[in-house]
Formats: structure tokens, sequence, C-alpha cells
């Protein structure tokens, strides 16, 4: 399930859409200001429109706005000093160390804030390539600053036609990560897979799913939606009731697997979540081409068959007994989830009222909250903070990478040589030893291609079609495939060699060897102030523990009924997951570097996999006093889920020594309500994991003591 790089889903997601809508933009601008004006001129205008298509990504029209316009100022400020001081060499070289250091510096302001970085640092190595007088340094500001506002005009008003559009596509792509999710949940079935490297990819892809439903939220819920998007409004709803559901349907894999190992009927169980997951994966396809999605998955011979398999499994004792309620129970959570996929079919299909609308209720806490404030950085001037020695480690590169430029034998271009420092320096070492490997080939495999395309084609017209598709390319795939956007990065500069400089054969071979030296030289600096993920660990573990215990005061509040909505649980859950794929992104970059840099990687695993499993367990604890509300005994279910809160609280340390001596006090009547053995069983479930939580903070603080 590749969304992102599946030809039949790449074609209709929002990476193509926005690939094409750049290079439409930039193509039909320069070649606009060609038609009235001369060459020079056109590229001026063509460099002020890429820079800014930099900051062209799926964002809220405000949202939207307020970026780009950054960058356009932020950019044409950058052409202007960069190209004024460019006669002087000293002068030029404190620009481009200043500029640098104060560009990469923007990244404490987190993942937005990236592309306008490299925004910068890129019109700034474009800038410093010819020197130029004052009046050419205010002709080519002039000129780069209409480049950019031009884009930026174009972008919004193509974006605001297709807005709908655009949310559609962002939503599909959180609806396939929900099948994807869903389908790493039936391998929970399969004895041949080892569960705790099961619970591991759950995890991971938790993660990512995360991301893409926040993506969903910040476009979808934020501001009053107009009518033609009201059935988004009602998937996105949907999607996440789904999502609840098939969290709760984890069960105690282990007993399963202990007692029905031999049986058809853990097959049976992944085999119907693998159907579900396709199920939902037929709503997104159907969505991404704007097309309603109709049930056309049949659940019906699995079901007789399950229910064939459950009417045979006698009724045991013991731990026998407690298998087979928990075997009933997940065969009842697998019949919700495929009933809520048809809601989801349905929500697709009508024009009002298939779903109710979430009362209104402030939606903000949902939402990504974006600071731009200058104390956050200015309090990040000093020498302890990572994006300040990261800030230090590009500048001094970029000007080495200057420096050895000009000292090279061939006719070197400087700026591909910091370009490349640019792409590569990272703040973490993991995603700069990833671009790394992704630039060399990518550079690479580009380079051959032009060659193979300049050989053979002289045609103007054809050349200008294949730097299309590589203008096209190289935004589409930035976040999903960086290889190929360097390959496409390569082919589009050396085709413009190619067409403004015909004869100018050399292109291929300087511009690997320039970006083979500003690789060597981006490695080496990868090592100098460098922050290593292990160094954030005692803060994200804390985080992930203070989250956990919000969450679960919430979870108390809401089962216990001291509020009457969900609002405040969902936000506490959000912030809690948010916490853990953080823990978990760190926890995936720790691994990717060198060996003597990580400190507790199993115990890290263990900690983010109870920590998600305490969330699994309170959604089917929920879910399960739903089901069971009917004649619901609420004196003994609240005391038991007193004592339950209590022990968990305890576990985790935020509960003083509160005794859970209510839970054991029930009278022998309870046995008869059909929901107290499985929430009983819950709850041992619950109190068991938050403890094994406990001892795996514990485990990660020892390691990293004796590290």
């Amino acid at each position: 399930m590749q969304y992102a790089l599946a030809p039949r889903t790449f074609l209709f997601s929002h990476y193509f859409a926005t690939g094409l809508r750049i290079a439409t933009g930039i193509i039909g601008l320069t070649f606009l200001t060609y038609y009235v004006a001369d060459l020079p001129t056109a590229v001026a205008v063509a460099m002020g429109a890429l820079c800014t298509s930099l900051m062209d990504m799926p964002s809220p029209l405000r949202h939207k706005f307020n970026e780009m316009l950054a960058g356009v100022l932020l950019c044409s400020v950058v052409a202007l000093l960069v190209s004024l001081s460019s006669q002087v060499q000293w002068l030029l070289f404190t620009v481009i160390v200043l500029v640098s250091f104060l560009a990469s510096m923007m990244v404490v302001y987190g993942r937005k804030a990236m592309p306008l970085q490299f925004a910068a640092l890129f019109v700034m190595m474009l800038s410093s390539e010819a020197p130029s007088t004052p009046l050419q340094a205010l002709r080519h500001g002039a000129l780069f600053f209409a480049g950019g506002a031009g884009y930026m005009a174009y972008a919004m008003v193509v974006v605001w036609r297709l807005q709908r559009r655009l949310k559609q596509q962002v939503l599909a792509e959180a609806l396939y990560e929900l099948a994807n999710y869903t389908n790493m949940k039936a391998g929970c079935y399969d004895i041949e897979a080892s569960l705790p490297a099961q619970m591991e990819k759950l995890v991971r892809e938790q993660s990512v799913l995360a991301e893409r439903q926040q993506a969903s939220r910040d476009l979808i819920l934020r501001g009053k939606p107009a009518p033609s998007e009201e059935i988004l409004v009602q998937v996105h709803y949907a999607m996440f009731d789904l999502y609840e559901l098939v969290l709760a349907t984890h069960t105690d894999y282990e007993l399963l697997r202990q007692h029905f190992a031999k049986g058809t009927i853990l097959p049976l169980l992944g085999d119907l979540i693998g159907k579900a997951a396709r199920d939902i994966e037929a709503v997104a396809y159907a969505m991404t081409r704007n097309q309603p999605s109709r049930p056309n998955a049949d659940y019906g011979p699995e079901l007789a068959a399950l229910d064939a398999v459950l009417r045979d499994v006698p009724v045991g004792e013991g731990e026998d007994y407690d298998a087979q309620a928990a075997l009933r129970a997940t065969a009842n959570k697998i019949r919700d989830v495929i009933a809520m996929i048809g809601r989801l079919h349905a929500a697709t299909q009508a024009s009002h009222g298939a779903l109710p609308l979430v009362p209104h209720t402030d939606m903000t806490p949902f939402l990504t909250q974006q600071r731009y404030s200058l104390g956050i950085l200015v309090s990040n001037l000093r020498w302890s903070s990572p994006v300040f020695r990261f800030a230090l480690r590009v500048a001094m590169a970029i000007l080495v990478g200057l420096l050895a430029s000009r000292w090279l034998p061939y006719t070197s271009h400087g700026y591909w040589t910091a370009l490349t420092i640019a792409v590569i320096l990272k703040p973490s070492f993991s995603l700069t030893k990833q671009r790394r490997a992704d630039r060399l080939v990518g550079t690479l495999i580009g380079c051959l291609i032009t060659a193979v395309i300049l050989h053979f084609v002289h045609t103007p017209a054809i050349l200008i079609g294949f730097l299309f598709v590589a203008t096209a390319a190289a935004p589409a795939f930035l976040s999903i495939k960086y290889r190929y956007t360097a390959v496409a990065a390569s082919v589009q500069a050396l085709l413009l060699i190619g067409l403004t400089v015909p004869h100018g054969g050399t292109g291929v071979s300087e511009r690997l060897l320039d970006t083979l030296l500003g690789t060597l030289i981006a490695t080496f600096f990868s090592y100098v102030l460098p922050s290593w993920e292990y160094q954030n660990l005692p803060r994200l573990v804390n985080a992930v523990l203070d989250a956990n215990r919000k969450y679960i005061d919430a979870a108390a509040d809401l089962l216990l009924q001291r509020t009457g909505d969900d609002v405040h649980y969902r936000i506490s859950r959000k912030r809690f997951m948010d916490s853990l794929a953080t823990l978990s992104a760190a926890l995936g970059r720790m691994l990717d570097e060198p060996a003597d840099k990580r400190r507790a990687p199993d115990e890290l695993n263990r900690f983010t996999v109870q920590n998600y499993l305490l969330v699994a367990h309170m959604a089917a604890l929920r879910l399960l006093m739903q089901r069971y509300a009917e004649n619901l005994p609420a004196r003994e279910v609240e005391a038991a889920l007193e004592g339950m809160f209590a022990q968990v609280r305890a576990s985790l340390g935020a509960a003083a020594d509160a005794a859970p001596a209510q839970a054991a006090e029930q009278t022998t009547w309870i046995a008869a309500w059909p929901g107290w053995a499985p929430l009983q069983r819950r709850l041992r479930l619950l109190q068991r994991d938050a403890a094994q939580v406990a001892l795996s903070r514990a485990a990660i603080g020892t390691a990293l003591a004796r590290d």
C-alpha cells in the first residue's frame, strides 16, 4: 500500500498536483517574461518563481498566503543583499556566512520553516554566482521580487479554485494510511510472525498515520466548511471513529496464540481484518477520483465461517475461559469495524446528514499551531541549543565549500557545491546520512539521463518538454522519495544549461564533480558540533509519561462520567500519541547514527510499545462500556474503574498511595452481567501494561546512567 509511489494513486495525489502546478507556474511565467522582454530578464524572474515555489505546500489558504509572502520577502531581501555585496569578495563571504547562519536558525520553528530555510540558502547560492554593480543588483532584486510575487499570485488563485480537491486528496491519503495500519493489525494473528516485531511495526505506522491524520485535520477542520465540503467533513469524522474501533481491536494476542494456534480461527480473523483494510483502501481510491464509494467487499463467507467456528469452541474454565472470552470479544470488535466501514462508504455518497457532524466546539486544540515569535529564536542563541550548533555547522560548511570551489583546477560552479551542502546537511545525522546517499545516486542518474537526452535531442521544443517534466517531478517527490527529486533537479539544471549555452558540453561532468565535493564537505561537517539523538531522550521520555498521565486522567473522567463529552479525552489522546510519535521518530533516527551514539534501543522499543498498548486498551475499554451499557451495575463498575485508575496512576508515578480495595469487594451477582468478565480482563491488561511502562522507563534510566 505505497500510496504516494503507486502509479494508480500517485497520479491522483496532491503530490502530483503540486508538481504539475509548480511546473506550469514556473515555466509559464518564464516564457511570458521572455515573450515581452529578453532572456536575462526571464531568468531573473524564473529564479524568483522557483524560490517561491519551494513554499508552495498543502496548507490552509491563510497559512499558505503567509508562508509564501514570507518566502517572497525574505528571498528578495537575500537576493538583493548578496547581489549588492558580490563585487567585494570578503563582504560577499561575510554576507553568505550570516545568511547561512540566520536561515538555518529558522529551523527552530519546526518542519514548516524548513522549506523557507532552504529557499533562503538556494537564492543566496544563485545570486552569488556573478558579480553585479549596485544598479544591476537593484534590477535583479526587483525582477526576483516580481517573479516571486507573480508565482505567489498564480499559486494562490489555483489553490483557491481547487481547495476542495486538495482537501479531498489529503483526506484520501489519511484513509490509505489507516488501511495500511489496519492491514498491519491483521499480521498480529499470523502465528509465523514475531509478535514483538509486529507491535514495533504498528507503533512506527502509528506515527505515520498520526501525521497524515493531522494534515487532514488542519485542512478540513480549520474554519467553517463550505456546503460542498460537508461530505469531506463527514468522512473525516467517520475515519476517526473507524480508527478508534481499529485501535480497540487490540487484544491479548499471546493468549490467543497459545490456545488457538492449531485451529483455523486465527487465520480467519486475520483474513477478515485484511479484507477490511482493502475495503478502507477502496474508499480512499474512490475519493482520489472524486467519486462516491460503493461497498463491494463481501464479508459473508468469512463471517459465516467465524460463527461456525465460535459455535464449536467448547466452554472452558480458568485461562481457557479467558482465551475464549478474548476471542469472542475480538470477533465482536471486528464486526463493529466492518459496520463502521459501511458507514464510511455511506458518508461518501450522501450530500447531507449521512453522519452527524460533531457539535460546534473549539477545534483549535486539534489543529497545528505555529508560533513564529522572535523570542523563540533568541532563546536558542546559546551553545547548548542543537539548532544553534546546526546553524554554525551549515555556515561553516558552505563557506568551506565556496572557498574550495575557487581552488579547483577545473571551471567550477561554486553554487552547485554549496547547494549540495545545503541539501545534505540537516539538523539530524540520520536525515543527513539519507540525503547524502540520495543526492549522490540521484545526481549520477540525472547526469546520465541528461547526457543521453542532449546527445540525441537537439530540438528546443522537445528539450523544453523534458525540462517541464523535470520541473514537475522535483517538487512532486520532495517529501516522499528525495532520490527522485535529486534526479529531476539534476536534469532540470543541466537542461537549462543545454538550452541557454548549447555548446557548453562540460556541464554534466562539472556537476558530478561539484556534487562529489559538496558531499565530502557535508559528510565531514556532519560530525562537527553534532547533536546526537540520545541527548534528547530523557526529555522525550518524560514528555511521553506526562502526556500519558494526562490521557489517563481524561479517560478516567470520561469513563466515570465526570464530563459530558469526549472532547477533552480526544485532545489528551492526540497529545499523547503525538508525544509517542516524536519519541518513536527519535528512536528511528538514533538507529541510523554511529553505533557508539546509540543508547538503550531495546528499552526504548519496549517503552514505546507498552505506551501504545495503553492507548489500545483504553479504546477497547471504552468500546466495552458502550457495548454492555444496558443493565450496567454502575456502583460496582465505578469502583472497579477507580481501583484500576489508581493502580495505573501509581505505576506511572502520578498517584498517591491509593489502595484499590474497592475493586475486590464485589457481590457475586455481578458475574451475571455479561460485561463483567471482559471488563475485569481488560482492567488486568491495563494494569499489567502500566506496570510494564514503569519497568521500561526504569530500564531506560539505568541504561542512560550506565552509558
